[in-house]
């Protein structure tokens, strides 16, 4: 039994000792760790990450927008006149001038009309005597020939109510005679003042005839229906051969270059959007196309329900390729901001909505919450947060809280110098510290 218990504890032995052998040969893995995840040594598990610097970059500032495309002109021609639809001339989507004919209508009665108002016009002109040979000017009140007999009849009752005056203090005639002449003047003085008067009443009609027959020549003239603006056709509701009345909607008229985008902006941004700033945008049909505009109009008043402003964008259009009633969206360019602190976005880790990076220092990460701003590709602004000249995990964020160590590509690559020895006597804590002090032990 002693024997027996001699060898056995003699065979225990053996075997630890064997295994202790091992495990002081045994090669570490490649990134230097006893284990994996892990460094061995005195410091726990290590985290293995690349880091990178933040950089200063040139940004350009931008206000997000979205809109609807709308035309700046947009006519809805209607018939000033009624009457029978006898042709038109275009079409949806046909380009159109200014003064171009759209629609023409029956023109019969309105030429009777015309034709009545100038007969009555000069009608009125022949009692006035006027002559339009000569200018059409009138003539003086006592040239016409309604005053010119007045005149002559007045003269020729004072005339003889003279003579019928004289012949009574000489006692040739009757008084009653006298008082016969005299009624006589005043009668013909009478004619006179109405003959005056019924001159300036045909000169008031003179007006009112002429302008009733300028409204017939216009209302003739009305039924050929021309374009107001330049445009292209959105509309056409009425039909040959339909009978229309005044003020019925014939043509929709829609200006196609420029175009106006109409958008609200943020209040926040009041202070910095300013007219001719530009504005890139898309819209659905051409999903890989940018286009451009720039701010025309600006409203001094924020909407209250929506906390926008509303802004006008003048947007070149000359091939037509946009139309009136397209949505777009894109953002204004404010401006561009020199040296700007960003970092890359692999860099970034957010949770709840907080915005936090992993700083290395010393080999040691601490977590630090940082503001952030615009975007410029895959590199974010750094508002607050950073001075400028920290390092940053890049990799393994999920892995890092503050207080992990970490072993960058850094300490792998420059492994320090072996006259440098750490606190543990194999050097500085790197690959190259762990694998000489291997290497010393399987020299022994």
């Amino acid at each position: 039994m002693r024997y027996r218990s001699s060898l056995y504890c003699v065979g225990i032995s053996a075997l630890l000792a064997v295994s202790g052998c091992s495990q002081q040969g045994a090669p570490k893995d490649q990134k230097g760790f006893g284990q994996p995840g892990g460094r061995g040594g005195q410091g726990g598990s290590v985290v293995n990450i690349r880091t990178t610097t933040l950089q200063r970059i040139s940004l350009q500032r931008t206000a997000d927008l979205s809109g609807t495309l709308v035309s700046p002109d947009q006519a809805r021609v209607s018939s000033e006149v009624a009457g029978v639809v006898r042709d038109v001339l275009v079409e949806i989507g046909k380009e159109v001038k200014v003064g171009q004919e759209l629609v023409h209508l029956d023109t019969v009665e309105l030429n009777l009309a015309l034709q009545r108002a100038e007969s009555a016009l000069r009608q009125t002109e022949a009692q006035l005597g006027i002559d339009s040979s000569r200018g059409g000017q009138i003539p003086p009140d006592d040239q016409i020939s309604t005053v010119r007999t007045a005149t002559a009849n007045r003269d020729d009752a004072r005339a003889q109510l003279a003579r019928a005056q004289d012949l009574v203090s000489k006692g040739l005639v009757a008084k009653a005679e006298v008082d016969t002449v005299e009624t006589r003047m005043k009668v013909a003085e009478a004619a006179y003042q109405a003959a005056i008067e019924n001159v300036q009443a045909l000169k008031a009609s003179l007006q009112d005839r002429k302008a009733a027959f300028e409204l017939a020549k216009k209302k003739l003239s009305d039924t050929v229906i021309r374009a107001p603006v330049e445009g292209a056709v959105a509309e056409r509701p009425i039909q040959r051969g339909e009978y229309i009345r005044e003020n019925t909607p014939v043509v929709t008229i829609v200006r196609m270059n420029p175009l106006k985008l109409k958008t609200g902006i943020q209040e926040k941004y009041a202070n910095l959007v300013r007219e001719n700033q530009s504005v890139d945008f898309m819209v659905e049909p051409y999903p890989k196309e940018m286009f451009h505009g720039k701010i025309a109009f600006i409203s001094p008043a924020v909407d209250q329900s929506t906390r926008t402003f509303a802004v006008e964008i003048l947007v070149d259009n000359p091939a037509h390729r946009l139309k009136p009633g397209l949505f777009a969206k894109g953002s204004v360019l404010i401006s561009r901001d020199s040296n700007v602190l960003a970092v890359s976005e692999d860099t970034i880790s957010n949770l709840a909505g907080i915005s936090s990076v992993f700083v290395v220092q010393n080999g040691v990460i601490k977590q630090t919450t940082i503001e952030t701003g615009e975007h410029d590709g895959k590199l974010i602004e750094v508002v607050s947060g950073l001075k400028g000249d920290e390092v940053l995990a890049a990799t393994n964020l999920n892995e890092l809280v503050t207080g992990t160590k970490v072993l960058t590509a850094d300490d792998e690559v420059d492994p320090p110098a072996a006259d440098a020895p750490s606190a543990d006597g194999h050097g500085r804590g790197g690959r190259g510290g762990v694998k000489r002090a291997a290497e010393g032990r399987g020299a022994q």
